[in-house]
């Protein structure tokens, strides 16, 4: 049976050699991510272009993500590239001062309205919580504090405010650039970082849209105070990235892995897709093998019915890419085979308004009732894959689409095997004995199984499924 759970993989300095290109492809990577907070436009340019050609000639489809920075605040840099921050001792925050002229006594900040964000008694945490400041003041330029846990602080380390609440916009001036190059790239999905509400998704879509870009978009859910609309964004949305390091710090170890669980619910229950992220392997940045606690990590994500699991510098900067991608891979496959993987009441009370989605959850309650093998979804657009990959099952799904675009966007569907399929053969017939062939060629089924096949009576047209039908490999009506 093959992983239903997708991998994400972000790229980096150590996949551009074109052999480690090869081995996350063979290890099984499904999407790539590109982070926009690091290298240039020409840098992820080149990286979508040489991922694109390998999966080709791997005959592979993999989705791309580019993944805006956003509003990070940071602090600035230190003449001596960091300084030993001790408990007790007074520290400053001041946007006025120079980039590189930070010291133990004080150091600048990237963002200069953070005064006007902060009181005495709110809570700073610095470097993904490693460290905490207590706000004892606040004096034109400068927020003056008191370390309450101390450590190494190095250069441009991120800030955030406990509990939330930072004002800075969602999209940035080079949010706004690195969306072009995103449209150039003709990205499968736009990651937004940082966003507060659904608006700044929709802007977001806009901007797309305005430079001819067609991917989906991602809401990155990192700030306390976007659970308080979360529903709205989730609705906005395509996809739910859950972005455990800077949601973690913001509302607190204790809290994160309650959240993560209502946030993968609420996605797929939203008929939307959900990427579970940060420190999911992270000990293989440099360990040939992971932590029993990253084992378990990544197990649970996935039998909540996490979409994807996402690694960002394990195999942007890792030692060995290939060899995390194939760990994540044994834990999904090892996690799935259990019943809570492959039980759903998904939409089980609900009203279905259009006829596509009421194919979809037909199809799957007939598929997961009977002895069907597998599923061939002919689709245009996806949205019948989609709805089947809502629902829990150990069945493969395998989307057939003539159209690259949708191939790409599938790639992030959990328990959906896009497939290049030519829908020209017209008659039913016709186009049910190229399906099944297809699923033949690919070692999913054989004579005598059952494949259910869902398909549109008009070719082309978007939304337009409004068929199943449940054959047997091999039957005379098949040849």
């Amino acid at each position: 049976m093959p992983r239903r759970t997708k991998i994400l993989a972000t790229l980096g300095p150590a996949t551009d050699d074109p052999a480690v290109l090869d081995q996350i492809l063979e290890a099984g990577v499904d999407v790539v991510r590109l982070n926009f907070s690091h290298g240039d436009a020409e840098d992820h340019i080149k990286r979508a272009e040489n991922v694109r050609n390998r999966a080709a000639a791997h005959g592979r489809q993999v989705g791309v993500l580019a993944d805006l920075q956003g509003p990070k605040i940071r602090i600035q840099r230190f003449v001596d590239g960091g300084v030993d921050l001790i408990e007790g001792a007074a520290f400053v925050l001041d946007s006025a001062l120079d980039v590189n002229a930070g010291t133990e006594e004080c150091v600048g900040v990237t963002y200069a309205t953070l005064v006007n964000d902060v009181k005495r008694g709110d809570t700073l945490l610095l470097d993904d919580g490693r460290l905490t400041l207590w706000v004892d003041s606040v004096e034109g330029t400068q927020i003056r504090t008191k370390v309450v846990i101390g450590g190494k602080l190095t250069n441009s380390k991120g800030i955030n405010l406990q509990g939330g609440g930072l004002s800075a916009a969602a999209l940035t001036d080079k949010d706004r650039k690195d969306v072009i190059t995103a449209a150039k790239i003709k990205a499968d999905y736009l990651a937004v970082s940082f966003p507060r509400t659904a608006q700044d998704i929709h802007e977001a879509r806009a901007l797309l849209r305005a430079a001819g870009g067609h991917g989906a978009i991602v809401a990155k859910i990192e700030r306390a105070e976007a659970l308080n609309c979360i529903d709205e964004i989730i609705e906005a949305s395509d996809s739910v990235m859950i972005a455990r390091g800077d949601l973690g710090v913001e509302i607190g170890d204790a809290e994160l892995p309650g959240v993560q669980k209502d946030l993968i619910a609420r996605a797929r229950s939203a008929n939307r897709t959900v990427i579970t992220a940060t420190q999911m392997m992270e000990s293989m940045i440099d360990s040939a093998m992971p932590t029993r606690a990253e084992v378990f990590d990544v197990a649970n994500a996935v039998m909540d019915g996490t979409d994807a699991v996402m690694l960002s510098a394990e195999t942007a900067t890792g030692k060995n890419p290939g060899a995390v991608i194939a760990a994540v891979n044994r834990v999904c496959l090892g996690a799935e085979t259990q019943r809570s993987a492959m039980r759903s009441t998904h939409r089980i009370d609900s009203r279905f308004e259009q006829v596509d989605e009421s194919i979809a959850m037909a199809a799957m309650y007939i598929a997961n009732h009977s002895g069907i093998k597998a599923i061939a979804a002919l689709t245009e657009s996806g949205s019948t894959a989609l709805w089947m990959s809502r629902i829990s099952s150990g069945i493969p799904i395998y989307a057939l689409s003539p159209h690259i675009n949708t191939r790409r966007l599938m790639t992030l569907y959990r328990g959906v095997y896009p497939t290049s399929f030519d829908m020209s053969a017209g008659e039913s017939h016709g186009m049910n004995r190229e399906a099944v062939d297809e699923l033949v060629r690919r070692g999913a089924v054989r004579n005598g199984d059952l494949v259910l096949i869902t398909k549109g009576d008009r070719m082309g047209l978007m939304g337009g499924t409004n068929a199943m039908t449940i054959v047997r490999v091999g039957e005379e009506e098949l040849k």
